[in-house]
């Protein structure tokens, strides 16, 4: 994991220290990412640079790597999980790659295959290379959206960096922000590729080739997630077994020590009962965040999970006051807004993590992959709600809304209230209601009209599989593997995610509806396969998820900072009516509605807008 940067002139070359100097700024902006090395190369048409954080080949991992005889450069923020194969295959062919770390077979694997390369590499990347012999820079991630890449181009000048502050610490362009697709964050909370908040700066998408030279720009999709037209077969214990063993055994296979997230869920308790028989010779800590709110807290489930598999458990109290100097560090660090509370304790976590370990395990994806989400079993319930006659569903609406707000996680109230929005929409546009920051409603008292985004029209027998894909191309891809990656870069500690390896996910894709969703019950055949490892309490837990009890602490105690943040002028520049979110505020003090939600969301954008006029001056 590292940081990687550069500039690219696409026509001529800049003579004396201008653009070593930019790259040099973008490096500094990048430093928190890998404070292992620092590395710069290449000439007056291209130079790029480097922060490492040493996980493989330690001794041996200086980047930029440039091929000697061809002139190719290239810079990799990622591992690459099959490296000795690939060493082994281009070996064969008459390459012979000299590094013993991991990203050191990327530029032969090039020049041996073209743009086609990235289709062989299995692991979370994002790679820049640029082939002076065309003049042609390449932009590429990997399949889920693990490491991010941006870039911005003007002038015949191509600027890429992992992070958007980066890019704009540089100085060399203006940035404008882009008011819809700010409108659009504040529908979703994210921002979906190749949209940022700078009309200017664009994002190389999850499993997307991009080429850049004089004739324009190419984007290429090279890996998507299809479960429509993957063919389903009952899925084999047996065989997904053999191929998630393997994701944990090449994801942990590194030259550091490595811990694990864990939060007494399925999902992160299944990887560490696996990393446990994989490696039961291996000292392991868990790291788990706690909250003195009990409705919030599941410590005590992580702690009886690391105590029956034998790993050391460390707690992460996560406080209010932690809340606004660690949010306004975030913003400033990555350059974009970002919704989700959960960003603040993610990045507690991986600090204390870090005192210990460069590497945690975690289960992001396997929500997404093999249905553990309510929604996706509630969407099959909303087509009845549906159906039933008006003044039916006008009294369950009335019904619902008389129940009073509460303070506590996910209650009956709040999933009902979310349950019955969006009647009249098709299943995909009712998830996407359930699922945003803020409701139509809201949007509209604050002034704000988001996009319209055109969908086709999908088959009623493609709703689970529709609804999955989406979630795993853009919740998951720009919202929690965003929000994972920049709270764990924040203190240099890798988080790798095993089900996000490409056998993993393909295998998700052809399991059939039934097991994944039965009636009420998610994760069907990933609970069968937890059951080979874990006891059945712990498997069939109720879901909970990591959220953040924002309700309670923004009455009081973080009532006066959010209202310093809600009333900021700075939010007129984007068109949203500080007047109307400070009602929101007192709606929310006076228990008339939760807005807790909606109130975040500004309050982000507020501190990032705080963040852009900083850099303005």
């Amino acid at each position: 994991m590292c940081g990687i940067c550069g500039l690219v002139m696409l026509e001529g070359m800049v003579e004396g220290d201008f653009i070593p100097q930019q790259v040099n700024k973008m490096i500094d902006a990048l430093m928190h990412r890998g404070p292992d090395d620092t590395g710069i190369d290449g000439d007056h048409s291209a130079i790029f640079g480097m922060t490492r954080l040493a996980i493989r080949g330690l001794n041996d991992g200086k980047q930029p790597i440039v091929d000697c005889d061809s002139g190719v450069m290239m810079a990799c923020n990622g591992e690459i999980d099959n490296h000795l194969e690939l060493r082994q295959w281009l070996l064969e062919r008459g390459r012979t790659v000299e590094q013993s770390t991991d990203v050191a077979v990327i530029p032969a694997l090039y020049l041996e295959l073209g743009d086609a390369f990235v289709e062989r590499l299995k692991g979370a990347f994002a790679i820049a290379i640029w082939d002076p012999r065309n003049k042609k820079l390449l932009l590429a991630r990997d399949r889920a959206g693990e490491r991010p890449l941006f870039y911005s181009v003007s002038d015949g000048i191509v600027a890429f960096a992992s992070l958007i502050a980066a890019l704009v610490s540089s100085g060399s362009n203006a940035f404008n922000i882009s008011t819809n697709a700010v409108h659009s964050y504040l529908q979703s909370g994210f921002f979906v590729s190749p949209e940022t908040p700078f009309k200017d700066i664009q994002k190389v998408s999850p499993g997307e080739v991009v080429t850049i030279d004089v004739m324009g720009i190419q984007r290429r999709c090279y890996w998507r997630w299809n479960a429509v037209q993957t063919t389903k077969q009952i899925g084999s214990l047996d065989a997904f077994d053999e191929i998630f063993r393997e994701s944990v055994r090449r994801q942990s296979e590194v030259d550091v020590d490595f811990g694990l997230f864990l939060s007494g869920g399925l999902d992160s308790s299944l990887i560490t009962a696996v990393i446990r028989s994989i490696r039961p010779e291996k000292t392991l800590k868990s790291y788990s965040l706690r909250f003195s709110e009990a409705s919030y807290d599941e410590g005590d489930y992580a702690e009886q999970v690391a105590n029956t598999l034998g790993v050391e458990f460390v707690p992460v109290w996560v406080r209010p006051e932690d809340f606004p100097p660690t949010i306004a560090k975030l913003v400033r660090q990555v350059g974009e807004p970002l919704a989700d509370p959960a960003w603040i304790p993610s990045a507690l976590l991986a600090s204390r993590a870090s005192q210990d370990v460069r590497v945690a395990l975690v289960g992001e994806g396997a929500d997404e992959l093999f249905s553990g989400y309510p929604t996706y079993f509630g969407a099959g319930l909303a087509d009845y709600y549906a159906r039933l006659p008006d003044s039916v569903r006008t009294l369950i609406r009335r019904a619902v809304k008389s129940w009073p707000a509460s303070d506590k996680k996910v209650t009956i109230p709040f999933l009902l209230n979310r349950f019955i929005q969006g009647d009249e929409l098709d299943f995909l546009g009712r998830h996407i209601l359930w699922t945003s920051c803020i409701s139509p409603v809201v949007l509209k008292r604050l002034g704000v009209t988001p996009p319209l985004i055109k969908r086709p029209s999908y088959l009623s027998a493609e709703m689970l599989d529709r609804l999955q894909q989406h979630d795993l191309e853009t919740s998951l891809a720009e919202g929690l593997l965003t929000k994972a990656d920049r709270a764990s870069m924040k203190s240099a500690l890798e988080l790798r995610a095993p089900f996000l390896d490409q056998e993993v996910m393909e295998f998700a894709a052809s399991l059939p509806e039934k097991e994944r969703i039965h009636r009420l019950q998610t994760k069907v055949f990933l609970k069968q396969y937890a059951l080979r490892y874990l006891p059945s309490e712990i498997v069939h837990r109720k879901k909970r998820g990591l959220s953040v009890p924002l309700s309670s602490w923004l009455r009081e105690p973080l009532y006066e900072w959010a209202k310093s943040r809600l009333s900021s002028p700075l939010l007129d520049r984007v068109g949203v009516n500080r007047y109307v979110a400070m009602d929101l505020l007192q709606e929310h003090m006076q228990r008339k509605a939760d807005h807790a939600r909606s109130i975040w969301t500004i309050i982000v954008l507020s501190e990032w807008l705080e963040w852009v006029s900083e850099i303005e001056v």
